[in-house]
């Protein structure tokens, strides 16, 4: 596929002040810093990026923030159409494309588990509607619903622009083996839950990651790394990069939480402000998260 969307493509935080106002100066900073400093695409309205907690008008200034910025310095923009009524959705989709969107990614609609066949439905008609490359996530711990690979692997096949996967399924590895398999090589997989199996997941054939936003450098050292095939490098990143993730990442609403501590200890955001209802920490969850700090900080940039 041309101009493949591969590489590091951080989830982007939504950004609050003390209050839980929009911090959009805070939210245009962490845009231009993450491109800037390498990252090849920004992923708005991910799950880790609390789009369920937005209003409409926020979300309507937060897509413009990022696809001006993108085009502006180079990088791809990639929305998320997290809506659950398919005719909301292909409205959506289309609003996102007429904007400037490079991307669409499709979270198939998940509230009061429909069936799949619905589903299926929902991503056909949500990827028909535009023409630009669209992504499908399949995040079945987040989501609970799951599909198996011979069904994503046949939209692929008939939907013209449905050619990339995010998979995030645990574990993820035989899943993308299999969808490249069904596909003959043709599946452009994303690699999803937080890059915990990186290595493993381009080994099989991924191409690039959709990581939270606040290590952006390291996932960047660490793609650089097992581009290049650097395999020593590659593993003493990824182990420390994986200590910390083991650590914050026992929940959705808990790594939301160490993400913004992170991104405020790096004077990337004014606040560490989630809205409510968020994770609450205690000092020894606080204490621990700071050794494992120290250590995935001699990997920044």
């Amino acid at each position: 596929m041309t101009n493949q969307l591969k590489g590091i493509i951080p989830a982007i935080t939504s950004t609050f002040t003390d209050n839980g106002e929009m911090d959009y100066d805070s939210y245009t900073n962490l845009v231009q810093t993450l491109i800037k400093g390498g990252s090849h695409g920004i992923f708005l309205f991910a799950i880790a990026g609390e789009y369920y907690k937005l209003t409409e008008a926020e979300e309507k200034r937060l897509l413009t923030i990022t696809i001006e910025n993108c085009r502006k310095l180079g990088a791809k923009s990639v929305i998320s159409v997290t809506k659950h009524a398919t005719e909301v959705a292909v409205r959506t989709a289309q609003e996102y494309e007429a904007a400037g969107a490079d991307y669409l990614v499709v979270l198939p609609p998940f509230f009061l588990k429909p069936g799949a066949g619905d589903i299926v439905e929902h991503l056909k008609k949500v990827a028909g509607a535009v023409k630009i490359p669209v992504i499908v996530q399949y995040a079945p711990e987040q989501t609970g619903v799951s599909i198996a690979p011979n069904i994503l692997a046949n939209l692929a096949n008939e939907v013209e622009n449905l050619k990339y996967f995010k998979i995030e399924c645990k574990p993820p590895g035989a899943y993308i083996s299999k969808m490249m398999e069904i596909t003959n090589n043709q599946a452009n997989i994303i690699i999803g839950n937080a890059g915990f199996q990186m290595i493993e997941g381009f080994e099989r054939g991924a191409t690039g990651v959709m990581p939270g936003c606040s290590m952006y450098d390291v996932y960047l050292k660490l793609y650089k790394a097992i581009m290049a095939d650097n395999r020593a490098e590659a593993f003493a990143i990824h182990s420390d990069l994986n200590a910390i993730l083991n650590h914050i990442r026992q929940n959705v609403e808990m790594i939301i939480c160490y993400e913004k501590k992170i991104l405020k200890k790096r004077g990337l955001i004014a606040s560490d402000y989630c809205r409510k209802p968020t994770f609450t920490t205690d000092p020894i969850y606080d204490s621990m998260f700071e050794e494992y700090y120290q250590v995935i900080a001699q990997h920044f940039s």
